[in-house]
């Protein structure tokens, strides 16, 4: 059984993501020393990383 076109990345150009997940938002944010180091509730928003 062969693999769907549609499934297959390698070699091709992948789409940047608009939504950055939670651990990279506090990376973010605890970097620019917007966030206390045990906060958990109530992060601000961010721009994504392009």
């Amino acid at each position: 059984m062969s693999q769907h076109a549609s499934l297959r990345i390698g070699g091709k150009i992948r789409k940047a993501r608009n939504v950055m997940k939670r651990f990279e938002r506090l990376d973010v944010l605890r970097a620019a020393g917007k966030v206390a180091e045990d906060k958990v509730f109530g992060l601000p928003k961010t721009k994504p990383i392009n």
